[in-house]
């Protein structure tokens, strides 16, 4: 009874979320689909007849797409999904099979943003096949919500086809070395049951509803101070891939904390003083102020 009601709010979630898209500002290109909606950006692949494979000129707008999120001072978040059905199945072999090579082989990489590092948080809503390129696109997101019928894997592995972007660097930082080579070596499928219990999905849902799920995740994440979440985030990045020590690790944490402690954290401790967010409640609105939004 209690799942059967779970799932019931869980698809009014979703329909909420699609009809408030409606009443927001969308800016729409054959292959890309870029909607903004409050402090949002909704990034969509949009090729689903091909289950949203990505090619050079995809992997261009989509790259374009993160790259306005990352200037837009009135963005905190942002959600990347796939249209029709599917993540995104990976780089288009198409491409490959008619020998151009070029997204592969330039410097920026065939699949879009995934050699930056942005300094904003990214959701993916995964549905579908999130497999091959599609699958490092997803690892390349903060969080990820997996909806409960969907498939991810290095499908590459069959077709001799290596893996250029980031995933053999991520992956291992994610689930471990050993779990991320089982995946790496063999390309075998991983379903959402196996994906939440390894550390990959951050949270499993209904066939239907991930899309909303992401987005509810995010517009939590728009509710924080940002400077403060932005200042964790990127020193949890940087004592996983760039930290040369603990010591480093934990001089650059207090660093990047300092700025923070004397701007935002006086806000926050004297609305804490006024009984804002007692016995673990998370509706800060008092906290909210137009001020908030920090330089990137």
């Amino acid at each position: 009874m209690a799942s059967h009601l779970k799932r019931k709010i869980e698809h009014l979630s979703l329909k909420l979320a699609k009809h408030s898209l409606l009443r927001c500002y969308s800016n729409t290109s054959d292959l890309v689909v870029v909607t903004k909606q409050k402090k949002l950006h909704l990034i969509g692949i949009n090729r689903p007849e091909k289950r949203n494979c990505i090619n050079d000129e995809t992997a261009v707008q989509l790259r374009d797409a993160f790259d306005a999120f990352e200037k837009d001072d009135d963005a905190y978040a942002a959600v990347l999904y796939g249209k029709g059905g599917n993540f995104c199945s990976g780089y288009d072999l198409e491409q490959v099979a008619k020998g151009n090579f070029y997204g592969i082989t330039s410097e920026q990489g065939p699949m879009g943003p995934l050699r930056k590092l942005l300094n904003k948080p990214v959701v993916a809503s995964i549905n579908g096949y999130a497999v091959a390129g599609g699958f490092e696109l997803a690892l390349w997101c903060d969080l990820r919500v997996i909806e409960e019928t969907a498939v991810m894997g290095f499908f590459n592995r069959r077709f001799g086809l290596p893996l250029i972007n980031g995933s053999t660097t991520r992956l291992p930082q994610l689930i471990g070395l050993s779990r991320a080579l089982d995946l790496i070596l063999t390309g075998r499928a991983v379903n959402s049951k196996e994906a939440f219990e390894i550390g990959l999905a951050t949270k499993v849902t209904a066939c239907g509803t991930g899309l909303g799920n992401a987005i509810s995740l995010a517009n939590s994440l728009c509710k924080f101070p940002q400077q403060c979440l932005r200042t964790d985030r990127l020193s949890a990045y940087h004592s996983t891939y760039d930290s040369t020590s603990l010591e480093e690790a934990l001089k650059f944490e207090f660093k990047n904390a300092s700025k923070v402690i004397t701007k935002e954290s006086i806000k926050g401790a004297q609305s804490f003083m006024k009984g804002v967010g007692r016995h673990g409640k998370f509706h800060l609105e008092a906290l909210e102020d137009k001020d908030q939004s920090p330089s990137s």
